[in-house]
Formats: structure tokens, sequence, C-alpha cells
């Protein structure tokens, strides 16, 4: 599949499209089971053109799982909720059946994550404060079994329908993609930016976008761990916009007539072009 958005925008990496699915790619990239992996590498990956596939047991941390659509992984993370509330916070060292844990956990994660556990990754000021961003997460639980990014151009439309599009954006080419989700509506908030995981920025959320009525982009990576993950991968400084294949439609039809073929656009352009 082609998109007009990412050839007028001038996009570095192609938009991929997210499918919920019963059928295993071939030759897709998987995460081993029971083994640490970041959703937002593998997003990077399917970005220069590589497929990727998870399921309930390849899905690389829990977080991630709940991201994807797996249901609540947290109930999984060491000590349950109540491990991930203190790890998001000010870390198990005010726990003290965390610290069990933590040491208990220590020959099997690297000292980054260790840090982590025992500090507090500090995103949340508290874990009482956590368990409230827990609660208010669409958690869903697909009913299918696999979950697959793959490049957009890859998809064969007649026989695979994205359930999401991503794009990885520039803040020029963001706020394009901002304005035009507004471009055609009779309002001005169709595009959020919900406190998130960067996989629960193009997964659970846009998801759930999917399912109303007048679905909404979603940005995402500004989760500060996930943008690590991309930075590492792509090296640029770059925004998801995630939006439900229905609004990725729609957003296409709008090209035509906007302010993307308007002068003040086109300046914008040339401005970076004189930057590089």
């Amino acid at each position: 599949m082609e998109s007009d958005i990412a050839n007028t925008l001038s996009l570095k990496y192609g938009p991929v499209g997210i499918m919920l699915t019963n059928e295993r790619p071939e030759d897709a990239r998987q995460f081993k089971e029971g083994r640490f992996g970041c959703v937002m590498a593998m997003l990077a990956a399917a970005a220069r053109g590589k497929t990727a596939v998870f399921d309930r047991k390849t899905f690389g941390c829990p977080g991630g799982g709940t991201g994807l659509g797996f249901g609540n992984q947290y109930l999984n993370f060491p000590g349950g909720i109540e491990g991930f509330c203190y790890f998001l916070s000010v870390g198990c060292r005010q726990w003290e059946p965390g610290m069990k844990l933590v040491e208990q956990v220590k020959p099997f994660v690297g000292d980054a994550l260790y840090d982590d556990l025992v500090h507090g990754e500090r995103y949340i000021k508290t874990p009482e404060l956590v368990k409230k961003f827990v609660e208010c997460l669409p958690i869903i639980d697909v009913p299918f079994e696999y979950v697959v990014f793959k490049p957009f151009k890859d998809i064969e439309p007649e026989k695979e329908r994205p359930e999401v599009v991503v794009f990885l954006a520039d803040m020029d080419q963001l706020s394009a993609l901002v304005v035009l989700s507004n471009y055609d509506r009779d309002d001005n908030e169709s595009a959020i930016i919900p406190q998130a995981a960067g996989c629960q920025s193009i997964g659970i959320y846009p998801f759930r976008e999917a399912r109303r009525e007048r679905p909404r982009a979603v940005v995402g990576l500004v989760d500060i761990s996930a943008r690590v993950q991309v930075k590492r991968q792509l090296k640029d400084d770059l925004m998801t916009f995630a939006v439900p294949f229905a609004m990725f439609q729609e957003l296409e039809a709008n090209i035509p007539g906007s302010f993307l073929e308007r002068n003040t656009w086109k300046e914008l352009m040339g401005l970076r072009t004189k930057g590089t």
C-alpha cells in the first residue's frame, strides 16, 4: 500500500501498519519467549522495512504486553501491580517486600534495570498515582493470537487491513499531521497526547479510538525510555502519530485542497532544505 501523506510530508521512514491476526507472518522478527525486549525497538525495525510479530508469550515486557492489547500484564510484574507501582515511581527501596524481590531478580537483569527497580523510574510521583495511571489505561485483551508490525508499503490491501497506521514524524511533520487531523472536523481536539508508554500510544490507545464513532489520532513517544530505544536505532528526533485505519483514509482523502498545497507549508519545507 502507498501513503500520500508519507510522500507529501517527505517522511524519512515509511509508515507502519499494526495488524491483529491469527496468522503468523513468515520471516518476521519476534522476541524469544521469556526474554526482555522493547516493543518500540521493533517499531523502529518495521519503519526500516522489517516485519515484527508478537504473541502472549513474546511481547518483551509487561508494559509491552499491556500496550499491545494482551490484557493487564502488569499483574505479572515482579511483585504484581504493587511492584510496578513502586518501580514507576519511588523504587522498591521504599517497599521492604520489594527489595527482597529485587535481590532475587538481580542476577537476571542488567545494571540499569536493577538501578531503576531499586530507585524507581520516577515517571510518576507516588505508587498511589501509578495505580491510578494503570486504572486509566484502556486495557483490552484483543481476540487475536498475534499483533503484527508491518511496513505499510508491504501490506496487500486485497488481503490485509491494518487496525492502526503509525507515522514517525519530526516536529514540522507532526505539526502538519495534527492540523490535517482537524482539517475536516467540527471540533479542534482530533489528536490527543496521553501520558503512556510508547507502545501504549501506538497500541491500546489507538485501538480504543478505532472503536469510537469519530476516532482521534494519538501522538506518542513522550515516554523517555521508549525515546532512548528509538533513538538508538533511528538516531532522529521523532514522535509517533498513530491513527485508526478509517481515520488514516480520511486524512489521505483530505490532502487535495488543504494547507499542504499552500505557500506557508511550502515555505516551511524550503526552510528545512536550507537548514540541511
